[in-house]
């Protein structure tokens, strides 16, 4: 189902329902909507061609033609052309006007003017031309007053007829009206166009449907190209690929997974993070090749078979709340905190609070590097608490917890003032209500890093079981993250990747 409302079906069955919808319209419109006879009437010039109207009523110069300057009563002459036409779906015969007398069918009415003479300037057929002819005292187009009296003139649809009309005693711009019935009919007045212009080839209706299915088709052209000239990039993979392990390490991973599955959208990578010690168990257990486990710190002892793969140099803090104003401990200070022999702040220089150890639980390789590489070797305190603030027994002499992630252990040390802890570079630096600390005055920097003053780092390793299979989603997304694009995002975190000029010595076997 997923698959059938992609971009391309949904706009090629609306294009296509669309041109159903309108073939069936104009079928039923033939056949179903009458032919209603309609005339139409437009004004296509109003000009002054005596002396006077030098602004032509209208407060717009006009060209002041001067053709009756000697005639009397001639000096605000004035022109008008009419157009008269069918535009509608029927003949109009002479027997389809209204008007009582047999001999008028329409009235052209001139508000505030007077008719001096009329003529039919243009018609669409010879013929239409003795209809206006005077035949006895009925008959013929006339005049009088404001008024001209039209012939029942027969037009077949779109034939017209225009009359030239010369006015005196007005303006330019008076109102000019078209009045009598049609049976079955209208008269209407019609948009006014230049002389001489060709009425629009298609109705308003006709070309915003040509315009609303040329953008489908275009759209629809537009996704089938667009999808078959950018094929996914080179070294793309498809399946389903899960990340364990390390939760340090997590934040990066699911980031890499992200732009990865941007990149190629056919592959599925779930990141599953609970632990380096534990994901590379579960790996061992289940010799699963669509799993890669991450671990800070190598591999344990008996893991033959997990092929081992080096990606970054990660750098962890210590982090204390902000209510602790330390901003620097040395190795021997932290293995005082960590060991329990530091219960209160003020022993170190800082505030009379109690010191509070937020640790990491067994399963993870964070702690174990910590213990390695700054404790030396030492182990933790036993653990004393389960809220991380309140002793499980009032023997203990301090307090230490455990927690199941970096999120975790970030979170409880911004709450809880005196508290300290310790987790990956970047979510110690994102994290608020907490600080990070220097150690032996060595912040973590890339220099650092790379150097190896700055103790609290460790290699992060990619474990998958044997080496992965020659086009598979594992070995592909091992390749972004460590030798591709994916080293920006390892960058960006905080770490030194190992194929980078300044981590190939730190990361040598």
């Amino acid at each position: 189902m997923g698959d059938w409302l992609s971009a391309d079906n949904v706009v090629a069955v609306l294009t296509a329902l669309i041109g159903v919808a309108v073939s069936v319209g104009v079928v039923w419109y033939e056949r179903r909507v009458p032919r209603r006879r309609r005339i139409g009437y437009r004004v296509q010039m109003d000009t002054p061609i005596g002396s006077d109207d030098p602004d032509g009523g209208g407060g717009a110069p006009n060209v002041r033609l001067g053709l009756f300057n000697d005639l009397p009563d001639m000096s605000d002459a004035t022109l008008v052309l009419i157009r008269v036409e069918n535009d509608g779906g029927a003949a109009v015969t002479d027997t389809d006007y209204t008007n009582r007398d047999p001999g008028r069918a329409l009235t052209v009415v001139f508000a505030g003017r007077t008719v001096r003479g009329v003529a039919v300037t243009e018609s669409d057929s010879g013929p239409l031309m003795d209809h206006f002819a005077p035949a006895g005292d009925n008959g013929g187009m006339r005049h009088q007053g404001n008024v001209i009296h039209l012939p029942r003139v027969p037009l077949n649809r779109g034939q017209h007829f225009k009359l030239l009309v010369l006015l005196t005693g007005g303006h330019v711009g008076g109102d000019v009206r078209v009045t009598g019935g049609i049976r079955d009919g209208v008269v209407v007045p019609n948009k006014a166009m230049p002389v001489d212009s060709a009425p629009p080839l298609f109705s308003r209706a006709a070309r915003w449907l040509t315009i609303l299915l040329s953008l489908c088709v275009t759209v629809l052209a537009g996704i089938i190209v667009v999808r078959e000239d950018a094929p996914p990039p080179i070294g793309c993979a498809t399946g389903q690929l899960t990340v364990t392990g390390s939760t340090a390490f997590a934040p990066v991973v699911s980031e890499l997974a992200r732009r990865y599955t941007a990149d190629c959208p056919d592959a599925r990578i779930t990141v599953d993070a609970h632990g380096s010690n534990e994901g590379v168990r579960e790996l061992a257990d289940s010799r699963a090749p669509d799993v890669v486990a991450l671990s800070d710190g190598p591999k344990p002892e008996g893991a033959s078979r997990l092929e081992e793969q080096r990606v970054a140099v990660a750098a962890f803090a210590l982090v204390v709340s902000d209510d602790v104003p330390l901003t620097n401990l040395s190795t021997d200070q932290i293995r005082r905190v960590f060991s329990g022999s530091v219960v209160n702040w003020s022993e170190l220089g800082g505030p009379d609070l109690p010191v509070l150890l937020v640790s990491r639980n067994a399963d993870s390789g964070t702690r174990d590097l910590f213990r390695r590489h700054v404790l030396d070797g030492r182990g933790e305190p036993a653990f004393t608490s389960r809220d991380c603030l309140h002793r499980n027994s009032p023997e203990d002499r301090v307090v230490r917890c455990e927690l199941d992630s970096t999120d975790q252990v970030m979170a409880t040390v911004a709450r809880l003032p005196g508290a300290i802890g310790y987790g990956e570079l970047r979510a110690a630096t994102a994290a608020t209500g907490l600080h990070a600390l220097a150690v032996n005055g060595r912040t973590p920097t890339p220099a650092a890093i790379g150097d190896s003053s700055y103790p609290f780092t460790e290699i992060e390793y990619a474990y998958t079981y044997d080496r992965p299979a020659i086009g598979s989603l594992a070995g592909s997304f091992l390749t972004f993250m460590i030798r591709g694009a994916g080293q920006d995002v390892v960058t960006a975190h905080g770490h030194l990747p190992c194929y980078s000029p300044a981590g190939l010595e730190r990361c040598r076997p």
